[in-house]
């Protein structure tokens, strides 16, 4: 995979705010973490949530978000409650 749109759940819309935020490789996204990447997308874009940080946890284990394990999803959740982010926009 060399690119970040070759891994599972990052479309051009994500693949932009990586690029944005100056991760522009697989590998850079793994190095950084699904958490960090988050709260460097979200100092640009409030909008990221839940749903996104779920979406580069999956890309950097190479699966779908839809298939993280529930513990997985839970410590993410945490992680959102920690940092005071709203897990939803709704």
């Amino acid at each position: 995979m060399n690119t970040l749109s070759d891994l599972p759940n990052i479309g051009k819309t994500l693949e932009e705010k990586l690029l944005k935020i100056g991760i522009t490789t697989p590998e850079e996204l793994i190095n950084t973490g699904s958490e960090n990447a988050l709260l460097r997308i979200r100092a640009t874009d409030e909008s990221a949530c839940f749903n996104m940080l779920c979406a580069l946890e999956g890309a950097i284990q190479g699966i779908r978000w839809h298939g993280l394990p529930k513990e997985r999803k839970e410590e993410l959740k945490q992680f959102l409650k920690m940092k005071n982010i709203p897990i939803s926009l709704h």
